[in-house]
């Protein structure tokens, strides 16, 4: 029977959610709710905690921003507060892309009733930050790191009055590297309050769960625990690591249409790449930890725009990156944390959206991807890759990369410089060249108002 109840559910409004959220929706093309949305947000309106495990692009944000946004118009409708709550939800998420996607998407679903959001994260200028929690939004979304920094130094930010706790992306949230911050948050925010914990992967260590304080959770298994969803094309292409560079550049000449990203396990690869790659006329460019947040989200806006197709990543970009144009993910190398696989590949196929990824496989790596297999339970497809065929382009990409490297060298004793900065000037530069075309690609509403 609940089956069937759940076959009914083929709107925003069958959710229980409030007309100004179904006409929100609906603005942004939204015509039917996810399996995940659909699962969580009843449970959610209802004041469940909630453990949320759903495949990457299912539309994990909306199950949470909904139901908050839809909270925050009921406590104001309901004259809880005279105008409408501030810092009433914060969504907490590991990396610094991820949190200001979501910010763009409250936003954007709360255009019609001016929800104010601030996002708090590292990279970025603190000032202007306090000057937007001065402005003392409804929404806070940041890394754990800059938000304890304002907690303990912005003057009259305070998240004592918060409803709402949100921790996307909550496996790598609960590890280690945000452990401490995530602990003094735990300490000074609320107990009394609805905690959303969501991954496309989720940790069964139960201790860690607990530390984020969740009162009698509903756990909704939307997809199985490691999963890919069915229009993406998974394989793999085992080679001799020597020659790795160039199966990557006969992939991308292959697949020479296509929007890429490319993923690496170093930071140095990606620039390095990026350089060789650069130098055989396909349009790459890095994004790494070591990039200022300006250079990375200036890399982002380029590969979102077209202007480069081939994005070279460390896996800073594999945890919830929405970018809806990405044909195929490229694992340069295999992840030695076989999750990192699913958040990685998840970059492409989204939204029921057809995709390919392509796994690198050397000798050295063969461990970590049958560990791959395992969790994915089953076996993926070979490649089809003739190895005389890909070894033409060895002496050109031989070529290419010693080029690179020759520019790396000369780049890296300018010690002013940080990661990126010297990439600026030399990416203008490229897309201004006309080459062989390699690698190719392609308000208002109601309004919160005091009573």
């Amino acid at each position: 029977m609940a089956e069937e109840e759940k076959e009914e559910i083929k709107s925003f409004k069958d959710l229980g959610l409030c007309d100004e959220l179904v006409e929100a929706c609906d603005s942004l093309g939204w015509k039917t709710p996810t399996k995940i949305q659909v699962e969580a947000i009843p449970q959610a309106l209802e004041g469940k905690d909630l453990i949320g495990v759903a495949q990457t692009g299912s539309g994990k944000t909306g199950a949470f921003a909904l139901p908050i946004i839809h909270a925050l118009l009921e406590s104001h409708a309901n004259q809880e507060y005279k105008s409408a709550p501030v810092f009433f939800a914060l969504v907490l998420s590991p990396t610094r892309e991820l949190a200001i996607q979501i910010a763009e998407q409250f936003e954007a679903l709360g255009s019609g009733i001016s929800l104010k959001c601030a996002v708090l994260v590292g990279g970025m200028d603190q000032m202007q930050q306090k000057i937007a929690i001065g402005k003392r939004p409804h929404i806070i979304v940041g890394t754990p790191g800059r938000l304890l920094d304002h907690l303990k130094t912005t003057k009259g930010f305070s998240l004592s009055m918060l409803k709402y706790l949100v921790l996307d992306e909550a496996d790598r949230l609960l590890n280690e590297d945000f452990e401490k911050a995530l602990d003094e948050i735990l300490n000074v925010i609320p107990r009394d309050r609805r905690t959303f914990l969501f991954s496309a992967t989720m940790t069964k260590k139960v201790k860690k769960l607990q530390r984020a304080c969740l009162k009698d959770p509903v756990k909704i298994q939307a997809a199985p625990k490691y999963s890919t969803v069915d229009t993406l094309k998974e394989q793999y292409c085992f080679i001799p690591a020597k020659h790795k560079d160039c199966y990557l550049v006969y992939i991308l000449n292959e697949m020479s249409g296509s929007t890429s990203m490319v993923f690496t396990r170093t930071c140095d690869a990606t620039r390095l790449l990026s350089f060789i790659l650069r130098n055989l006329n396909i349009r790459a460019i890095p994004i790494s930890g070591q990039m200022t947040q300006s250079k990375r989200l200036g890399a982002l806006n380029k590969f979102k725009s077209g202007e480069c197709n081939v994005l070279i990543c460390t896996d800073v970009a594999s945890r919830g990156l929405d970018i809806p144009s990405v044909d195929m993910v490229i694992n340069y190398d295999i992840p030695t944390n076989s999750k990192d696989y699913f958040h990685r590949v998840g970059r492409t196929a989204r939204a029921g959206r057809s995709g390919v990824a392509i796994s690198l496989v050397n000798q050295y790596e063969l461990e970590w991807y049958l560990q791959i297999e395992k969790l994915n339970g089953k076996k993926l497809p070979k490649y089809p890759a003739e190895e005389e065929e890909v070894l033409l382009l060895s002496e050109s990409v031989t070529e290419a990369k010693r080029l690179a490297q020759m520019k790396l060298k000369e780049l890296g004793g300018t010690k002013k410089r940080s990661f990126g900065d010297d990439d600026e000037g030399d990416i203008e530069k490229y897309l201004g060249r006309k080459g062989s075309g390699k690698g190719g690609g392609k308000g208002g509403g109601k309004k919160f108002k005091k009573r």
